[in-house]
This record gives structure tokens, C-alpha cells and sequence, in this order.
């Protein structure tokens, strides 16, 4: 026999009835799309992890909104976690399959990611929606004439060298012009090293002979460069360790002063990311190369994963370069210099230096990267990749990377493996911002150093490592200095939508 369910027995029992649960539904909705405002008004104010974090917290609260995650989507692209971003727009759209600002942030990511074909046809589909048609089609421009170059340059590719077709004899300087001058040897001297600061502090280019002639000296001297430099420091001496500078100029002259400057008694070695972001990327890399033929033993230089083409095209670079030097050949040279560059360092055979970290198999040796082909243009996978985009994990074990999709993330064990299989002692890299400008991790085994200050307007400070003849890490750091603004109009990846 059947029983008659009475309308309150759900309330009799203890268990809400249809009406309740839509309230509690619905308060929970409520407060996820406060906490979604406040994410809106941290990412209009810059702080972009903190909109990270705001965001997330509505999404555990409602997972099934789609707008959360192609907010947290645009937040992970200002700080360049490609990766995190296209997956959290991939989602939106499948919670929403006519969602246009998931399809055009999961654009976004693509063209991040240097993939100008697949971003093209989200873009089409953006169009296709009805929304943000204006954006949309800007982003179909962008990535034609990507597709455009990318054709041409792979056409040309190993059968122009562009330092080759360089002929200074037919650059003239100016009587006019008013900025450090260069012999035609193109030697470089301290007195021409701080005018060249001064003259940059001044926001004043240097004549494009010059940066021609420090650019074909520097590939000279890398050309016979190994893939790892071997770094002494000598008893009673020191190195000093710095991390990204991103082309913050004033930030680099700045800790100079704090820390002294670069010199035979006072050595640096930079980890990579000199360029792209910053408005004064090329006054930071032809100030480090000058640097660099003047001290070739004291001022040491590595690659880092924005030293190439994808990164230069969508950060900044090479419009800097265009702005700054000419429309020539200049910006390919700086790519020619750029796939020298040594792809880390080993510091009196026990302290590995790098950009980005370690790799996605164990077993792997010093002679396997001494042996690698670095003279061109990272690819998407491998022994170079990784050195690039790598970053440290807490947990044992290893997981794909955050940063466009590239290197993967690896463990204490990962790290205490590497070491004992090539008798080293600690691994220092940089790759990623800290807000004290350096962390240790993997039990003292990884130093993470970051050397951008006030990076992307994020009030983090920048960090140093310090490094004496008995190798004990001294780990300090800065606050950002002022700098004036710049004169050109900026520059960089376009905003997203909110």
C-alpha cells in the first residue's frame, strides 16, 4: 500500500524541500558573482593574482558559470600562463558552447602559444557568435600576417643570414648626432659603456652604427661560445646571480648602484629574459652586450625563453627594435645574437644555472647538453625547451608545465636526481616571479631568482644571488626604482576583455 507524501514531510525530516534548495541555490550564485566583482576590480587595478585567487573561490562555489573561468583566463594571460589560461577558456566554452569571450580568450591563448592557424578559426567562430565582432577582426588581421611572415620566413630560412648583409662603411654618422661614439673597430671602453647609460637614462637612441657594430662583435664572440659556460670565482672573489629584467632599464641601472657596477672585480651573470614587456628592452640588451665585449669573462649572459622570435613578436621586442634602431635588418641580427647565447652555466662545477629548470627525463647529463644544437629557435619539446620553460614543483615527480604549454614542472626528487648524476650541488634558475625577488625550494636544492621589480605594475621586488668562493648562496633583494615615462606609445600584448 502506497503512502501519501504530505508537502512537509521534507521539513519534518530535516531535509529542505524544492523551494529551499533553489533559496540556498541561489544565495550560493549570489555570492559567488560578489566574489566574481571584487576578481573584476582587482584585475582593473593590476593585481592580477589576487583576481586569480577571488575568481577561483567563485568557481568552487559555482563551477558551472563560464564567465569565472574566462575571467581567470584573462588573468593568467597577463602573467603569461598560456597553459592555464587556454584551459580555463576550454572550459568555458564547454559549459557554454556559444560563449564568444571564451572562444576569443581561448584565441588569445592560441596565438600565446605561437599557433596562428587554430587561433584564426576562434576568432571566425568569435565573428560567427555576433559578439566582439570589432575585436575579432583586429585578431584575424594579426594572425594573417603572422601566417604571412611565418610562410616567408620559413622560406628563407638557412638561406639568409642577415648579420652577412650588414655593410657599415655605408652608415654615416651625423656631425649632428649627440651620443657615445664607437671607433670603426667597433672597441668597446668603459668611458663608452657610461655614456651609453647616461645617454639611455636620457631616453636617446644610439646611432644605428653602433648597435650594428656592437651586434656583429657579439655574434662573433658566441659563435665559438660552448652551450654551457664554465664560471670560476676565484678565493676572496664573488659572482652575483640576477634573474628576468624584462627590459626595466632603470630597475637594471638601479641595482648597479646598490650592488656596484659590472666589472672586473664585481662580475654578474644574468639567467636570461632581457627583453619584451619593459619599455626599454633595447636599451637593456645593447647595455649587456656592450657589457659583455667589455668584460667577456666578468659579465656572463644566458638565454632565456623570451630571446626568440614568438615572444619578441608578441611582447614587444621587435617593435622596440623598429622604433629605437631602424626597419631594416637590425631586429633579425638581434635574433641571430639571441640563438648564441649559452643555454646555462655551471659555477665552479657544483652550481647549475639555467633559465628555466630541468627536464622531462632522468638520466640526462652535462655532455648531452654540451652536444645539443642550440643556434636557432627553441622548439615546443626536448633538452632545450626545458632549460627554457622549465619551473620547480613542491611535490615529488613531474607535471606539464604552466607556461605555454612548454617544459613541464618538476620535484625535489627530480631535482636531488639531476644533481646526483652529475655531481652537483644546487640547481639556481629564474623563469618566474617572486614577490621577495627569490625563493628556495627542493630542501635548499633550487633558488629561484627574479629580477624585475614592480613586474607588470604586480609590487614585487627583485632578488639577487650572491655567490662567494665557498659557493654559499646570499640571497637579498630590492625595491623598484623610479622611472620616467616612456616616450613612445606603448606597446606589447593588447588588452583583454572583461
Amino acid at each position: 500500500m502506497s503512502m501519501i507524501k504530505h508537502p512537509d514531510d521534507d521539513l519534518n525530516t530535516g531535509r529542505p524541500n524544492a523551494e529551499q534548495r533553489i533559496a540556498a541555490r541561489k544565495k550560493i550564485e549570489k555570492e559567488a558573482d560578489d566574489i566574481k566583482v571584487k576578481g573584476n576590480q582587482a584585475y582593473f587595478n593590476k593585481r592580477y593574482e589576487e583576481a586569480i585567487t577571488l575568481y577561483t573561490k567563485a568557481i568552487k562555489l559555482n563551477p558551472k558559470n563560464a564567465i569565472y573561468y574566462a575571467n581567470r583566463s584573462m588573468c593568467r594571460m597577463k602573467i603569461d600562463k598560456l597553459g592555464l589560461a587556454f584551459t580555463d577558456a576550454d572550459r568555458a566554452i564547454k559549459l557554454n558552447p556559444n560563449y564568444a569571450k571564451g572562444y576569443y580568450q581561448k584565441g588569445l591563448a592560441q596565438m600565446g602559444l605561437g599557433k596562428w592557424k587554430e587561433a584564426k578559426k576562434l576568432f571566425i567562430k568569435v565573428k560567427k557568435i555576433g559578439n566582439f565582432i570589432k575585436e575579432a577582426n583586429q585578431k584575424i588581421k594579426e594572425c594573417d600576417k603572422a601566417i604571412k611572415e611565418e610562410r616567408f620566413q620559413k622560406a628563407l630560412e638557412n638561406k639568409k643570414v642577415y648579420s652577412k648583409l650588414v655593410d657599415l662603411s655605408s652608415m654615416k654618422v651625423p656631425k649632428t648626432y649627440v651620443g657615445p661614439r664607437l671607433p670603426d673597430d667597433g672597441r668597446i671602453t668603459q668611458e663608452f659603456v657610461d655614456e651609453l647609460i647616461e645617454h639611455y637614462k636620457a631616453q636617446a637612441d644610439l646611432h644605428p652604427k653602433y648597435v650594428y657594430q656592437i651586434l656583429l662583435n657579439i655574434i662573433n664572440y658566441y659563435k665559438i661560445m660552448p652551450n654551457i659556460l664554465e664560471i670560476s670565482i676565484p678565493k676572496d672573489e664573488h659572482l652575483s646571480v640576477c634573474g628576468d629584467v624584462f627590459g626595466q632599464f632603470h630597475d637594471v641601472v638601479n641595482l648597479w648602484s646598490l650592488n656596484g657596477m659590472p666589472s672586473e672585480e664585481n662580475p654578474y651573470l644574468y639567467l636570461g629574459n632581457y627583453v619584451n614587456h619593459g619599455h626599454f628592452s633595447v636599451e637593456v640588451i645593447v647595455t649587456f652586450f656592450a657589457l659583455k665585449l667589455l668584460y667577456p669573462n666578468h659579465f656572463h649572459l644566458l638565454r632565456g625563453n623570451y630571446e626568440c622570435k614568438v615572444m619578441n613578436k608578441l611582447h614587444g621586442f621587435e617593435v622596440d627594435v623598429k622604433n629605437k634602431v631602424d626597419r631594416k635588418h637590425s631586429y633579425e641580427v638581434f635574433e641571430e645574437a639571441f640563438n648564441l647565447l649559452p643555454l646555462c652555466g655551471v659555477i665552479k662545477k657544483k652550481v647549475f644555472v639555467c633559465h628555466g629548470g630541468l627536464f622531462s627525463n632522468d638520466d640526462v647529463t652535462l655532455h648531452q647538453i654540451k652536444m645539443l644544437k642550440r643556434n636557432r629557435q627553441p622548439q615546443d619539446s626536448g633538452l632545450m625547451c626545458d632549460l627554457l620553460w622549465s619551473n620547480p614543483q613542491k611535490e615529488n615527480g613531474r607535471n606539464p608545465g604552466r607556461h605555454h604549454n612548454k617544459g613541464i614542472l618538476f620535484g625535489p626528487d627530480v631535482t636531488k636526481k639531476f644533481l646526483d648524476q652529475n655531481k652537483l650541488d644546487l640547481v639556481v634558475r629564474s623563469n618566474e616571479l617572486k614577490m621577495n625577488g627569490y625563493e628556495s625550494q627542493h630542501g635548499g636544492k633550487c633558488i629561484t631568482v627574479f629580477t624585475a621589480p614592480n613586474y607588470s605594475y604586480r609590487a614585487n621586488r627583485g632578488g639577487l644571488v650572491r655567490f662567494d668562493s665557498s659557493l654559499k648562496p646570499v640571497l637579498t633583494s630590492f625595491d623598484p626604482a623610479p622611472a620616467p615615462p616612456p616616450k613612445r606609445k606603448e606597446f606589447g600584448s593588447n588588452s583583454n576583455l572583461i
